[in-house]
């Protein structure tokens, strides 16, 4: 095992403690099936406490091997508990695989002291954190992070100055960005600002609390997400004011000064620690992924990306025994000096449409693109449009919105749907290509360029790209979200990223192209008059109108061009 890289050995020796892991960890853990042999019994010393920069107490269990011998060290620091499911998941599992796992809960959380701030302390106590494990006799100087959602957002704070020790990161479904978790193009990220308020503030007290508070935000999403205002009225679904929420919802511009150092996203620009990412095609966070990797890749740091068929939480559930041992693959190889799980590609990606994996040197994996062009029939074409006149219209009324449906959520309605009768809504245009003669891959990034006209000068364009079968079933693949203000019946032009896939169109099978002016409540609604959101108490129906100038800009992978 790698030697101590940072001041001498302690001069005691260290007597590995009597407990073994909490009962109910256990017991989830011997349900679990398809995970690589565990190497060792997991032990568990509960309740240390480590001394932030100030003096905080932050509550820590030690997981560790119960055999003899030098091993290395993972720091998985969590403002969600530190029982389930992070227990079994994270302290049992590396534990049994010859790791040290230090399971940490961020200040203002399961009993950590400090109050909790979404972003200010996370580098600061990280770092304190290592400074403790200096002090330790198992702690042989080889250190790695790894983690989930916010556990990926600490990796990244302690990145910024990352200590010698820190050998590997595995970035799971991982925030860098809280402003783009909000706000999309200043529209609000309703349904993302509810489920993580519900989660900050519930998951750390036991799932019992979180499981009451998720089913009193189910039974009141209605009321919280019609509000006119917003503002304040998600505290009857969440019990209570949550402070740092009322301002993340009403900063919409990514470059006021309270969002100033809520992005550690630079750390990627300069680290030259070995990292792997991990996302799947209908997580929430995927395009945060996709953006870390690129940072990554210029840096020349070392790095690998797996993008499996996930959303944010089924990648910890259905998508576990690939994550758990991709990520046990990549830090045995840079913390014990054994290559011999790492793939020979740097790059796998899920391939819908086919349920296949494909490795990849690089992502995207080719630059070239495919245009689409929509007709006034309601037709997707190659040939370009000769003009930039009117095409079709719909109109928009806030009062009945055009409701959001699957894709990259943190709810459980996340993930590929029918879309069919969304689309069936008067409110909701499409344009669908031929059946394909033979099969067609996009592998990459997907944008649409949009000329939109509106009657009252605001609106938001919600477009998506979906798959449709034989049977006339649409599947949404990818899509996204952008903000129009237009002037008189002059058209808007627009681009709105529509996020990446890698996707297999079959033979037989249509390529769509949906339009509206919303997905809620994961977004917002538009009030149409220009005003926040957020403090909207008067809300107007628009009608939008799109341009034939319009396209649909698709990453080709194969088939006919």
């Amino acid at each position: 095992m790698a030697a101590r890289t940072h001041g001498p050995a302690p001069a005691h020796t260290w007597a590995p403690p009597s407990g073994k892991a909490p009962l109910v960890s256990r017991l989830i853990r011997a349900t679990w099936r398809g995970l690589p042999r565990k190497r060792h019994d997991a032990g568990w010393e509960p309740g240390l406490v480590v001394p932030a920069a100030d003096g905080s107490p932050l509550i820590t269990d030690h997981y560790f091997p119960r055999a003899q011998g030098d091993f290395p060290t993972l720091l998985v620091r969590s403002p969600y508990g530190r029982g389930l499911p992070w227990s079994p998941m994270y302290g049992m599992l590396f534990a049994e695989q010859g790791f040290h796992v230090v399971l940490q809960s961020c200040r203002g959380t399961g009993g950590s002291g400090g109050a909790f701030h979404l972003w200010r302390n996370e580098a600061e106590d990280g770092r304190a954190t290592v400074s403790w494990l200096r002090e330790q006799p198992w702690f042989n100087g080889t250190l790695g992070t790894v983690g989930p959602s916010y556990l990926g957002y600490v990796q990244w704070a302690l990145a910024l100055e990352p200590p010698p020790e820190l050998k590997a990161m595995v970035v799971q479904v991982g925030l860098h960005d809280p402003h783009a978790l909000f706000h999309a193009d200043g529209a609000l990220r309703l349904e993302n600002v509810l489920a993580v308020g519900a989660g900050m503030t519930y998951q750390h007290q036991g799932m019992a609390p979180f499981l009451r508070a998720t089913l009193r935000l189910q039974r009141r999403l209605r009321d919280v997400t019609f509000a006119q205002p917003l503002r304040g009225a998600y505290a009857s679904a969440l019990g209570g004011e949550v402070p740092w929420l009322d301002d993340v919802m009403t900063h919409p511009d990514a470059d006021d000064a309270y969002w100033r150092g809520a992005s550690p996203a630079a750390a990627a620009d300069r680290l030259n620690v070995p990292t792997s990412l991990i996302t799947g095609w209908h997580d929430a966070l995927v395009d945060q992924t996709f953006e870390q990797y690129e940072r990554l890749r210029r840096s020349g740091c070392r790095t690998a990306l797996l993008v499996g068929p996930w959303t944010h939480t089924s990648a910890l559930q259905q998508g576990w025994p690939e994550m758990f041992a991709e990520s046990l693959a990549w830090l045995r190889a840079h913390l014990c000096g054994d290559s011999s799980g790492l793939r020979p590609t740097p790059v796998r990606v899920h391939i819908g449409g086919e349920d296949a994996w494909r490795d990849l040197d690089d992502w995207p994996a080719d630059p070239a693109t495919t245009t689409w062009f929509p007709t006034p029939d309601g037709h997707l074409t190659r040939q370009a449009p000769t003009d930039s006149g009117p095409l079709a219209s719909f109109r928009y009324d806030p009062a009945d919105p055009t409701p959001s449906l699957g894709g990259p959520l943190l709810s459980r309605g996340a993930g590929p749907r029918d879309n069919s009768g969304l689309e069936a809504r008067d409110d909701v245009l499409t344009f669908t290509g031929p059946p394909l003669t033979e099969p067609v891959d996009v592998l990459g990034p997907v944008s649409a360029r949009l000329g939109i006209s509106t009657d009252t000068g605001h609106a938001d364009v919600f477009t998506r790209l979906c798959d449709v079968d034989p049977q006339g079933r649409s599947v949404n693949v990818c899509d996204g979200l952008g903000r129009t203000r237009t002037a008189g019946q002059t058209p808007a032009r627009v681009t709105v990223p529509m996020s990446a896939t890698a996707h297999r169109f079959a033979a037989g099978h249509r390529i769509r192209w949906q339009i509206s002016a919303g997905a809620h409540p994961r977004y917002a609604r538009n009030p149409g008059t220009g005003e926040s959101p957020v403090d909207a108490t008067t809300f107007t129906a628009v009608r939008v109108t799109l341009h034939a100038d319009s396209a649909l800009t698709l990453a080709h992978g194969s088939g006919p061009a």
